[in-house]
């Protein structure tokens, strides 16, 4: 299998941490977003998987220098999803393409959708799930019909993309060979041309880290596993992180390695990053802390 994992975006909901690191690269449970994607494709055996770059371009490439996996494709200007698919044509062979965006996390298992892309005749197939925020999407019996902000069709269901699909070598040939281009446009038309199928993904966990918010609800799912916020109390801890006395850590939350947490501190459903330090006497809820911010209680 080979497929794209698409980390170019400036992440501009989740300023100003993207200022300093991009989105794929944030941490989940201290391991960068990046490295736990790409995992999952090598151990679905995924043997060419494609990441483009663009925003904070060199962190991505030291990311995944030690992945041979790996083809980096640098964009020197935004392509977009489909714009970068195009770029990349050419690096691919004639088989599926699994297209992954970077800033999810998600325990779908990819060869469960290629088999259901093999067994059904579309030359594009996306991964959907009913998720209320960003239902768009119109269904009918596994057939994407038609997109929100197209005339809707009755008789089916409104779901959402999860930003997982695949697609065969003849539909990305169909994108502009030049500049930005969106691949929801391109998927407006083979909607209505009954191109495009579906396969839903209900029961597997999926959320997209596309705010600071939506960042924390990453650690509080992954962490209290379905437990409230008053039943929750872990925190995952670096074992190379310094955690001084009489610190009080509440409810749940994340500390990477070389993070120093100062005695007299405070923190509740925070996520400390790699390095970063916490000053003694501060209290903070619904932090992220990086070396390079300062922390400022809401």
């Amino acid at each position: 299998m080979q497929a794209m994992l698409l980390a170019a975006g400036f992440g501009t909901r989740l300023r100003p941490y993207t200022l300093i690191r991009p989105k794929p690269l944030f941490p989940v449970l201290n391991v960068p977003l990046l490295h736990i994607l790409l995992d999952k494709l090598i151990l679905a055996g995924c043997g060419k998987i494609v990441v483009n770059c663009h925003h904070l371009a060199y962190q991505i490439k030291a990311a995944v220098a030690d992945r041979p996996e790996v083809i980096l494709q640098y964009e020197p200007e935004i392509l977009g999803t489909g714009g970068s698919l195009r770029k990349a044509l050419p690096l691919f062979d004639n088989g599926p393409v699994l297209v992954m965006n970077g800033d999810i996390y998600h325990d779908l298992n990819v060869m469960d959708l290629l088999a259901h892309h093999q067994s059904h005749d579309f030359p594009v197939t996306m991964a959907m799930h009913d998720y209320p925020r960003f239902n768009s999407v119109h269904v009918r019996e596994e057939k994407v019909i038609a997109f929100a902000d197209n005339h809707l069709k009755p008789g089916g269901g409104i779901l959402a993309f999860t930003g997982i699909h695949i697609l065969q070598r003849h539909i990305i040939e169909r994108i502009p060979e030049q500049g930005f281009f969106h691949i929801i446009d391109l998927y407006k038309q083979l909607a209505g041309e009954g191109q495009i199928g579906s396969m839903r993904i209900d029961d597997c966990f999926w959320q997209d880290i596309g705010t600071p918010e939506d960042y924390l609800d990453l650690h509080r799912a992954l962490l209290c596993k379905g437990k409230s916020n008053d039943e929750c109390r872990y925190w995952h801890i670096s074992t190379k992180a310094c955690i001084e006395e009489n610190v009080e850590l509440k409810e749940w939350g994340a500390v990477g390695p070389e993070a120093k947490i100062s005695s007299g501190s405070s923190l509740a459903r925070c996520v400390v990053w790699e390095g970063a330090h916490v000053d003694s006497g501060q209290e903070l809820t619904d932090q992220i802390v990086c070396p390079e911010i300062q922390a400022v209680t809401k």
